[in-house]
């Protein structure tokens, strides 16, 4: 299965096909992501994250990293939290001119887009909501109940907050714990069998969507070109 990281690179670039038929679609559904990244990663998730939604995709995070050089690595999804290497291409072909324009890093770097694999970063309401009862890791940027680090099930949200039950509690100790999403410096899930039967399901179902969605497309393109033109009508007539 490969490593448990971000599980889809591309270096390549998407056709004019593919990525005239990502723009034609909507923009992704416009919720704000309440764990971001300081520094210069948020300076490119500025530039950055208008061309993905406009494309109908989420960004996930950003991270630039000393990897070869210099490396961004932008990670993204569709709404669903699902991103074919096909998805990958499509938002490298659009941000590469972008980026050479915005021109945000002083040196030499290499593109990376990904999907946000299996353990994933969690930066949204939703995404706590979507992974009720799988196992995740947070970190706070100040103590709460006089610790940082947490560990456990992902049991639901309330308001701006998630909501976990740890599973190192002591005896008599509290499990439940009420914590800020926005108050979170990283949140990731832990991987887990369940979580990878759940990704690959997801993976599965996405890529059936996307062959549908590519036969749909050829189907009115076919049915475009042979559709009868009607002869224009002569002038006074």
């Amino acid at each position: 299965m490969g490593p448990a990281g971000p599980a889809l690179f591309c270096y390549q670039m998407a056709t004019d096909d593919t990525l005239q038929e990502h723009t034609a679609h909507s923009a992704a559904p416009s919720e704000p992501r309440l764990i971001i990244e300081p520094g210069l990663p948020a300076r490119v998730a500025v530039i950055v994250e208008p061309v993905i939604e406009q494309l109908g995709y989420r960004l996930v995070r950003v991270r630039v990293s000393a990897a070869e050089g210099c490396t961004v690595q932008i990670m993204a999804e569709r709404p669903d939290g699902t991103m074919t290497v096909e998805d990958c291409e499509t938002v490298s072909r659009a941000l590469s001119p972008v980026l050479d324009v915005a021109d945000p890093i002083d040196r030499t770097y290499r593109l990376e887009i990904s999907s946000p694999g299996i353990d994933r970063p969690l930066v949204r309401k939703s995404d706590f909501e979507r992974y009720v009862g799988h196992v995740a890791k947070i970190e706070t940027t100040l103590p709460i109940q006089g610790r940082k680090r947490f560990r456990g099930l992902l049991i639901g949200t309330d308001g701006e907050a998630a909501r976990i039950r740890r599973d190192d509690a002591a005896e008599g100790e509290e499990a439940e714990v009420l914590l800020p999403i926005e108050e979170m410096s990283e949140a990731k899930l832990v991987l887990t069998d369940q979580l990878v039967t759940e990704a690959l399901r997801r993976e599965k179902s996405a890529k059936r969507e996307a062959r549908e969605a590519r036969k749909e497309v050829r189907r009115e393109e076919r049915q475009s070109r042979h559709r009868p033109q009607r002869p224009a009508a002569k002038g006074g007539e």
